[in-house]
């Protein structure tokens, strides 16, 4: 039992590999890349953080495209599910 809780509290501590300074995990340079080439298809850009929300779902705010500011969601083959606009690009 006590070795479980030592686990645990490791497990609480290590925290996500990669992550923002509020916690939230955010996407490998190699996930990054994948992502940025299927954005290109909308011509979006990648924002500076790409969140991983989970194993099979990640989400970019405030990308910027050639139609205006978007937020999108994708799903773990990198495909876009859902597009929503976010009004015209902040300057």
């Amino acid at each position: 039992m006590r070795y479980l809780c030592y686990v645990f509290a490791a497990a609480l501590v290590a925290g996500p590999v990669w992550s923002d300074d509020h916690g939230e995990e955010l996407a490998s340079d190699d996930e990054v890349a994948k992502i940025a080439a299927e954005i290109a298809k909308f011509n979006c850009d990648v924002p500076d953080e790409v969140e991983k929300e989970s194993d099979t779902l990640f989400e970019l705010d405030d990308a910027v495209c050639e139609a205006g500011q978007y937020d999108i969601k994708l799903d773990e083959r990198f495909k876009v599910m859902v597009m929503s606009y976010d009004g015209p690009v902040d300057d």
